[in-house]
């Protein structure tokens, strides 16, 4: 499972050019991190990969995965998960129920209850299962949120400086663990920070401009 961008040009519609001809590959098992400052497009590109460009941006080039073309798709279509700042957790659903949702529709009835306490057990948090988000520390949460999102099955994963929110103990620990989660997964993984310290030990790193090192 390899994600790759091809030949990706970003611009908004007025005409600036935020960056071009930029392609590089992600496999399997593998984390890549994209570098660089406010405002050179880090969110805009996972937003193509995921489906969610805004209206005010236009694109060339293209996103495969596993060889297919996937920004042609549907963004529900594409199977890939998303990591945010915030832990966007659903605060009317308790956290069993939060997992619960993300499950894949082949789960059904009372096993998806099962399936989210078992994932609960895995990470030492069953405690707080029927607890509400606005209850929980924003460890507890982190790790939560990115449960959800393996629970899901992603093909691969995007990060969108997901450790910018945390003090720097939290961080640093919770940093740690979402790599360990992500290799186990064993998916193709996209970061973008700019913050060096966010960059996983012995990964790939390309820092802005993206297109003078294209891999």
């Amino acid at each position: 499972m390899t994600l790759s961008l091809e030949n990706l040009t970003i611009r908004k519609k007025e005409g600036e050019v935020l960056f071009s001809d930029c392609s590089f590959n992600v496999k399997q098992g593998e984390i890549l991190t994209l570098m660089g400052p406010s405002g050179c497009g880090k969110s805009t590109l996972l937003d193509i990969v995921a489906g969610h460009l805004s209206p005010e941006f236009v694109y060339q080039g293209q996103v495969l995965l596993n060889g297919k073309r996937i920004d042609m798709l549907e963004p529900h279509k594409r199977q890939v998960g998303i990591l945010f700042q915030d832990d966007l957790l659903f605060p009317h659903l308790n956290v069993w129920e939060n997992l619960a949702f993300a499950l894949p529709n082949r789960i059904k009835g009372a096993e998806r209850q099962e399936h989210a306490m078992n994932a609960l057990a895995s990470i030492r948090l069953n405690g707080v299962a029927n607890h509400y988000p606005e209850q929980l520390s924003g460890g507890q949460r982190a790790r939560i949120s990115l449960t959800r999102m393996l629970l899901a099955e992603p093909k691969a994963a995007l990060l969108d400086e997901p450790f910018s929110k945390l003090d720097k103990e939290l961080r640093v620990q919770f940093r740690d663990w979402v790599v360990e989660q992500l290799r186990s997964a064993n998916i193709p993984a996209l970061m973008v920070t700019h913050d060096e310290d966010d960059i996983p030990d012995g990964s790939q790193v390309l820092k802005w401009p993206w297109e003078s090192a294209a891999c």
